[in-house]
């Protein structure tokens, strides 16, 4: 009982710290798109990487140089840049809050949420490697155990995130409010732009 916890309890330490994963969850929750979707991928591939870390994090520790740091970077770079993009073209946009769910592609939600973790290196820094080298004296057992709660941590994150904002949504739906949520969003992209230039610089 004491590794579920452990686990559950470093995994949320990490997982609370905002990043782009957890603002596009929570933009597609104040949207009311495909939230189900969007947290089900986000914490099925937490768990994912979790227990790769927990048990091959020896061998990916070996293969996970600067180098390929960089790759995972610039790609992000590519990706956050892009998505600041199609945020600044829209910004103008009458909000339709009416929009049926069919209109929006089911396809476009999936890749930007899979971009979303598989191209940030501090979704496989936290993951794989801070839990996977944490756990790495653990018995197979208590790996699973450790597994187990972390995993557990990551789904109540972002269910829990994706469906509080879908509830707030509802103080949303006003254009000038939206207007301000989309600035904030493409603020906060842009320092995460930033940052990213600097990790690839220094």
């Amino acid at each position: 009982m004491e590794y579920l916890v452990l686990g559950f309890l470093t995994s949320l330490s990490l997982i609370l710290a905002i990043g782009a994963q957890n603002i596009f969850v929570i933009e597609q929750g104040l949207k009311k798109q495909y939230i189900f979707i969007v947290c089900l991928i986000c914490s099925v591939s937490d768990g994912l990487l979790i227990f790769l870390g927990l048990f091959l994090f020896h061998y990916f520790n070996q293969y996970f140089n600067s180098t390929v740091e960089l790759i995972f970077n610039i790609l992000l770079l590519i990706f956050l840049i892009h998505f600041i993009y199609s945020k600044i073209k829209s910004r103008n946009n009458k909000t339709d809050f009416n929009q049926s769910i069919e209109e929006i592609s089911l396809k476009s939600i999936v890749l930007k949420t899979l971009g979303f973790t598989y191209l940030n290196p501090h979704v496989y820094s936290d993951t794989v490697f801070f839990l996977g080298n944490f756990s790495k004296n653990f018995l197979i057992f208590e790996k699973i155990k450790f597994g187990v709660g972390a995993s557990l941590a990551s789904f109540l994150f972002f269910f829990l995130i994706g469906y509080m904002a879908k509830y707030f949504s509802k103080y949303a739906h006003n254009e000038r409010i939206w207007r301000y949520i989309n600035y904030s969003i493409i603020i906060f992209m842009s320092l995460l732009v930033l940052i990213v230039i600097k990790g690839i610089i220094l």
